[in-house]
């Protein structure tokens, strides 16, 4: 059976410690802020939620299986307890996990995530693994690819050989870390096989190697003359922009909640994953646009990146009831 949608990227465990005294100090408008505790001290803390089978590939595949889509990840995991609680975790989720390699003598990998008020710091440490392209007889609908560790750049490369055998096979890129410090020049060929790119405002002046005040349209235009047909960049609570394949561009904000938000994590993971997915059903760019920051308002008021990923129907409903406002608009 042909798969709708396969993530690919690397899956992780992630207890979120609640931290209760901290404080926050920022540059000028907000800018380069920094999370400070006492040096040396015993910090306490609320309480901690441990994570299983998240990151971002993770998290946009059971997004995509929440909203209906048969969807599998390519993911390795340790022979350790942590591996175990991943796969048994996404087989409740109903994400196909028959691709997933659990690699002997490896750990699963690990990250901190430290909470405080509605956002979050995390640690992170990527186990290398002895990635392979997935053994698949029929290409799927979509690839959606994201975070990998720093020794990805083989798999990467034999990934994007792997692609060029399944012409009609779309590839969704949402750029982790590491995979933008690799550059652009070297991912070329994973660039120029994308048809949706997905990253946030910061990441794009990273990866075009541009000031902070750049306009948008500038940033759009610069990361769809990498390859990418069609580019997204997310704002935070500003909203998005879209640029089409056909030069349109696009404003869409953010799906109005008079709730606060409870815990940031995987907004954009959300956004990112409900856009492909809507495309991958068959909806237009324009009405994928809208899908995208509904599961990320969702998302946010729940703590870690999943538990507030909305089924299709649930979603729909928002659709259907969100007031005049909530649409796209151009962008000049």
């Amino acid at each position: 059976m042909q798969l709708d949608f396969l993530a690919i990227g690397d899956i992780v465990t992630e207890p979120f410690i609640r931290l209760k005294e901290a404080s926050v100090h920022c540059k000028i408008n907000n800018e380069a802020c920094e999370i400070c505790m006492r040096w040396g001290d015993k910090i306490p803390y609320e309480y901690e939620v441990p994570m299983y089978a998240v990151g971002n590939s993770a998290n946009a595949a059971v997004s995509a299986a929440r909203l209906g889509l048969k969807a599998s990840l390519r993911t390795y995991v340790g022979d350790d307890e942590a591996g175990t609680q991943c796969l048994e975790t996404l087989t409740k989720e109903h994400v196909d996990t028959s691709l997933m390699v659990t690699e002997a003598g490896k750990k699963t990998n690990h990250h901190f995530v430290l909470w405080y008020e509605t956002e979050r710091t995390i640690l992170v440490k990527h186990e290398e693994y002895t990635y392979s392209v997935p053994p698949i007889v029929e290409g799927p609908k979509w690839v959606y690819l994201s975070s990998l560790a720093a020794n990805s750049l083989p798999y990467h490369l034999a990934l994007a050989e792997w692609l060029r055998t399944v012409p009609d096979t779309k590839l969704a890129f949402q750029p982790g870390t590491f995979q933008i410090k690799l550059g652009v020049e070297t991912l070329k060929d994973i660039y120029m096989r994308t048809e949706l790119f997905v990253c946030n405002k910061e990441e794009a002046e990273r990866i075009l190697g541009v000031e902070p005040t750049t306009e948008i349209k500038k940033l759009l235009t610069g990361l769809q003359a990498l390859g990418p047909k069609i580019v997204i960049i997310t704002d935070d609570r500003r909203g998005a922009y879209a640029l089409s394949s056909a030069g349109t561009a696009w404003y869409v904000p953010m799906y109005p909640d008079a709730r606060a938000p409870f815990e940031r994590t995987g907004a954009g993971d959300a956004f990112a994953s409900s856009v492909t997915a809507a495309l991958a059903i068959g909806k237009s760019l324009e009405e994928a646009l809208l899908w995208g920051p509904i599961n990320a308002m969702s998302v946010v008021q729940d703590v870690g990146a999943q538990k507030g990923l909305l089924t299709r129907e649930q979603l729909e409903m928002y659709l259907h009831t969100a007031p005049k406002e909530y649409a796209l608009s151009p962008l000049a």
